[in-house]
């Protein structure tokens, strides 16, 4: 794999920047990769597995960087790029990978000194685990990433940062922010608050003891509970950003739960199995296009410990 960026900086070392990193070296995409976390024991940590060149401050990560990629909360963007916008070389590319993007468009954007380029990405792949000895190289592979150029997003670099992200594994694909923000939406951030809701429900739920949730958990709720473990800022971040799309979606949702309630109130069976037929066609859906198995266990076997 050929070299496409010199120097590599990571804004924050959690999962997404920590398989970043390994995905580049296992690709050979970048010659230099420096980070930074404000965190110190997250420093050390990313230190002492070699993750990349840990530096102090972000203005000594981003040092003469030619690809800065900001993989610390949405809540955070504005303040972090305020700081290290002055200090970014021109033609540098900045991107993010942020789960929302409309957000992130608008605290990033002002803070990009003119003649750097910044193209936002956000690729689809995560885990319930978080810091940077949760990263591993293959995060990414057959995920998709998303780019969210605008009009005037210089092409060449555009294809130079598809180009990356194809190398660490991933699929790519454009949108619009304010499409990417209702199609993830659907896909990502409201199923996330629904699986929330349910293991909320389960801990209220005084007439079912904590032991018998987790003793007896079947492996819809087991999946909710790995959903509902992701990392608890990352989510108010998304939520609180992307607010009137998530609010849409669950206003939908709230209607079909009324429909389904409805019909067992009334015995109606056509109508549950009609509904479960046609969602039934979206699963395979997922598993021909290679996003998931058909095996036992969502396609998950035992909990990694990566």
């Amino acid at each position: 794999m050929t070299v496409l960026y010199d120097r590599v900086a990571l804004i924050g070392l959690g999962l997404i920047a920590s398989s970043m990193a390994h995905a580049m070296k296992r690709g050979g995409l970048a010659n230099t990769i420096t980070g930074y976390a404000r965190s110190s024991q997250t420093r050390d940590i990313a230190r002492e597995i070699d993750l990349c060149e840990v530096h102090e401050t972000a203005v000594d990560a981003v040092h003469d960087a030619d690809l800065i990629v900001l993989c610390v909360p949405i809540g955070a963007m504005d303040s972090v790029m305020a700081e290290i916008g002055p200090h970014l070389k021109p033609g540098a590319v900045v991107s993010d990978v942020g789960s929302v993007k409309g957000a992130v468009v608008a605290a990033v954007t002002p803070h990009v000194p003119e003649g750097v380029h910044f193209i936002p990405a956000h690729p689809l792949a995560g885990t319930e685990h978080s810091g940077p000895r949760a990263g591993f190289a293959e995060l990414f592979d057959n995920r998709w990433c998303i780019l969210v150029p605008d009009v005037d997003s210089d092409q060449a670099e555009v294809d130079r940062l598809a180009r990356l992200w194809r190398g660490m594994g991933s699929n790519v694909d454009e949108m619009d922010a304010d499409h990417h923000d209702l199609v993830l939406s659907v896909t990502s951030h409201t199923p996330h608050l629904i699986a929330y809701t349910m293991v909320g429900v389960a801990d209220d739920l005084s007439r079912v003891t904590d032991s018998e949730v987790i003793k007896y958990s079947a492996a819809g709720f087991r999946d909710f509970t790995r959903i509902a473990a992701s990392d608890p800022t990352m989510w108010r971040d998304v939520f609180l950003t992307n607010k009137d799309a998530t609010l849409e979606i669950l206003g939908r949702f709230t209607e079909e739960l009324f429909a389904l309630q409805r019909a067992i109130r009334k015995g109606d069976g056509e109508h549950l199995h009609a509904y479960f037929t046609r969602t039934r066609a979206i699963r395979r859906g997922i598993i021909e296009a290679g996003q998931d198995t058909d095996a036992p266990n969502f396609g998950r076997g035992p909990a990694s410990t990566k």
